[in-house]
């Protein structure tokens, strides 16, 4: 629902920018999960490909912003002109609250939004109080008086543009979700000033006196509600005793998995109640399950027995936690696995490298079996077998993963120059 009513705090208007020749449209992870939201939900990869066309070349014009809706002029290549708009859901005033309320307990949240800046940890711990400040899959709906009734050039143009927005300001996104910056920060102080309850403290122990509940019989007062969830895992016990431990076992190995488990315990709490679906975790091979685990930086002498244990060594296992940090099993198996992309697997590769760049922007690539490396560049996107592609930069020698996935070469390009 969209509740702006004239309020002109609730409005922003930029100027067109630049042509973006040559240039990733988003540099900063938040813009590029803006992009990964409309690339996900398009129907029409040629609409995508024709909006970024028309977005490299200038063609959208000034970008009007307010609560659940961003609208421009945008000139197609046969210099008709159209009205685009792009919606996105509003935040409740109780989804607010808890945002605000959250935010305010956290000064460094506060000095990052006033830097422009959107760390991830701050979505995350919005996303914890159920907030989602990011839009997902199909949240951005399109409407443009070209008729189209799924993402035309037009609204695709729209979103591209509205991520170099999003580069610069984050603002922009908060606006979209419904307040205004000057509103938000106002509130923020107000909240911080009244003080709201500490991160971490514990709620005021309630329940019933005994001595009433057994008077009262069957006639009881509610029962008190549920203590908050914990904010961090919880910390295992020392192994460090005065007792020698049995030959055959590592203290600091045995710490490590503690702490591991009670990671992933507190992941699993935290999605349940957020009502997330689980799914059952397939069992990983060794070499897999090694890397899943050196992600909560071990201490050197288990990181030493992880390295051992998954046939590596220390330098490629830190490789390989990089890779999986940025996607999982697919991302390490595309570090790892070179492979020969050939029939029609090899014909979608060959389109949608037609279809990235327009033909004067193509960059010159050379190709060796699912990896594609730009000519007297040290970039490179690789082919996953799930379709998607992965950006890789080659740093001392060495191809390293630069970034998370996308949905086509131009973008996972772009995100290695960022």
């Amino acid at each position: 629902m969209n509740r702006y009513d004239g309020d002109e705090s609730l409005e922003r208007t930029f100027a067109a920018l630049p042509p973006a020749r040559g240039k990733g449209f988003a540099r900063t992870w938040w813009g590029l999960a803006w992009l990964k939201a409309l690339e996900d939900s398009a129907l029409d990869n040629e609409q995508l490909k024709a909006g970024r066309r028309l977005a490299r070349a200038g063609g959208v014009g000034a970008v009007s912003v307010r609560p659940g809706r961003v609208t421009a002029v945008v000139q197609d290549r046969d210099r008709t002109h159209h009205r685009a708009d792009v919606l996105l859901e509003e935040l409740s005033g109780e989804q607010w609250d808890r945002f605000l309320d959250m935010t305010a307990e956290r000064a460094g949240h506060v000095a990052a939004l006033l830097d422009r800046d959107m760390p991830p940890h701050l979505v995350e711990d919005a996303a914890v109080t159920g907030v989602d400040l990011l839009p997902g899959m199909g949240e951005l709906q399109a409407e443009c008086d070209c008729g189209a009734w799924d993402h035309c050039a037009h609204t695709a143009a729209l979103c591209y543009q509205v991520a170099r927005l999003l580069d610069q300001d984050p603002f922009v996104l908060l606006l979209l979700r419904g307040r205004g910056e000057s509103a938000l920060l106002e509130d923020l102080q107000a909240r911080s000033a009244r003080g709201v309850t500490p991160v971490g403290a514990a709620p005021e122990p309630g329940g019933v006196d005994a001595a009433e509940a057994f008077a009262a019989g069957d006639i009881l007062p509610p029962l008190p509600d549920l203590p908050e969830p914990p904010e961090e895992p919880g910390v295992p016990p020392s192994l460090d005793t005065e007792t020698p431990p049995p030959a055959d076992t590592d203290p600091a190995a045995l710490e490590y998995l503690a702490a591991r488990t009670a990671a992933e315990a507190h992941r699993l709490l935290m999605g349940t109640l957020r009502a997330e679906p689980h799914h059952r975790a397939e069992e990983l091979p060794l070499a897999q399950d090694a890397v899943r685990l050196a992600l909560g930086a071990p201490d050197p002498a288990v990181a030493e027995r992880l390295a051992e244990g998954s046939g590596r060594d220390r330098e490629q296992l830190a490789l390989a936690v990089r890779a999986w940090r940025l996607g999982g099993a697919p991302g390490l198996a595309v570090l790892e696995e070179e492979w020969a992309v050939t029939g029609e697997a090899l014909a979608r590769a060959r389109a949608a490298l037609d279809a990235a760049w327009d033909e004067e922007e193509r960059p010159s690539l050379r190709a060796r079996g699912n990896r594609w490396t730009v000519v007297g560049a040290p970039a490179q996107v690789r082919l996953g077998r799930d379709g998607r592609w992965w950006p890789y930069r080659k740093e001392r020698g060495r191809w390293v993963p630069a970034a998370g996935p996308a949905q086509d070469p131009a973008t996972a390009l772009a995100s290695v120059e960022g």
